[in-house]
């Protein structure tokens, strides 16, 4: 769970008299031994450390963030999860207006309440919701405090989004942050940093340890930078994510291991044989909505217990038995097309964007597809 709520406990320090907001005058149920009808009889919101709702006692890390998004005064900044709204009003000085949205009521109804009445009143809109769930509005810039559970659909939903955002700063677990900038050869390297490396620059801007915060989470954070690349790839996006979930099923086997796979070979040699026969080629990306959905669907399987994507079967399982002259054809033009390309005995966990496009390549020329 994301431990980035700004939320403050009674001043104990000038720290504490910079980030709580006035209307908050109790102390977080998850650190004190308060009950939480003690807190809400004190007229101050009960937070919940099992929902992510830690303190951040560092407020030059508010700063660091807020410069680091490179935000313009024309900006509209979209804020997942603002919490009570130290961050949000940094975000108000910054940039034009600040979209928020905010699942916990609570929240909601005490960032309401902290800028009316402000100058910045007419800048702030919240929305209460689920942020996989709503429909985005425009934005130039998204700087998310999110719940770490949902790390991967979010990626992509923003990812999605059109038109293209310039960037977004975002905190993340911290091993799930050096997943998504992890390169060719790093142990890290998984189908979530191919797909998302596809679709986008990430670099990564800071290391957020768990003493920032009040109490402190189980867990380091990171926080990312993401830009979308303009223009995004001009490659089927389907089909590149069927190629790169079979690479990535056991992504340190040979390709040409991974390649002879009964169920690997089951799956295209159907997709071939029924574009054999209506004579079809799967279509290109239409418009930007189709594109949109394609991209979104890059997400799907990358779930934060299981990063890398990784099937769990029994290789022995999934083996083809060589003596099998079922699909043995089938099977040797698969593995000519590795072989041309040079990719039988290179392993996935090695291989570059370059190296995907020019495998997927290969195999769409031999009238292979992965959709």
């Amino acid at each position: 769970m994301s431990p980035w709520l700004a939320l403050k406990l009674p001043p104990a320090s000038p720290f504490d008299n910079f980030l709580r907001p006035p209307t908050v005058k109790s102390r977080s149920s998850c650190n004190s031994g308060w009950s939480q009808a003690q807190v809400a009889s004190k007229g101050g919101i009960p937070f919940h450390k099992s929902k992510g709702q830690h303190i951040l006692k560092n407020p030059l890390l508010v700063d660091s963030i807020v410069q680091k998004a490179g935000i313009k005064s024309t900006d509209v900044i979209l804020e997942i999860g603002p919490g009570t709204g130290n961050l949000t009003k940094k975000l108000l000085e910054a940039g034009k207006s600040v979209v928020a949205v905010e699942l916990d009521p609570r929240m909601v109804l005490e960032l309401q309440r902290r800028f009316q009445g402000t100058p910045f009143s007419n800048q702030l809109k919240v929305i209460q919701g689920d942020v996989l769930k709503c429909d985005l509005p425009y934005f130039d810039i998204c700087v998310a405090n999110i719940p770490y559970q949902i790390s991967s659909p979010l990626t992509f939903k923003l990812l999605s989004h059109r038109p293209l955002f310039r960037c977004a700063v975002i905190m993340f677990q911290r091993e799930f942050a050096m997943r998504l900038v992890a390169q060719p050869g790093d142990t890290l390297y998984c189908r979530l940093s191919v797909n998302t490396q596809l679709l986008a620059r990430v670099n990564h801007l800071l290391k957020v340890g768990r003493n920032n915060f009040r109490p402190p989470p189980k867990v380091d954070s990171s926080v990312v930078r993401i830009e979308p690349r303009k223009p995004l790839p001009p490659v089927n996006f389907k089909e590149w994510d069927g190629l790169v979930r079979i690479c990535f099923n056991r992504k340190n086997k040979t390709l040409g291991s991974l390649f002879r796979q009964k169920t690997v070979l089951s799956l295209l040699e159907k997709n071939y044989k029924t574009l054999q026969a209506l004579q079809l080629t799967p279509d290109g990306i239409s418009d930007d909505a189709e594109m949109a959905s394609c991209v979104s669907a890059l997400g799907d399987g990358l779930g934060d217990l299981n990063m890398d994507g990784e099937d769990v079967k029994d290789d022995d399982e999934m083996e083809m038995d060589d003596g099998d002259t079922k699909t043995s054809g089938f099977k040797d033009k698969v593995l000519a097309i590795l072989k041309q390309g040079g990719f039988e005995e290179k392993r996935s966990s090695k291989l570059s964007q370059g190296d995907f496009m020019h495998l997927l390549s290969l195999f769409n020329k031999a009238g292979i597809h992965f959709s």
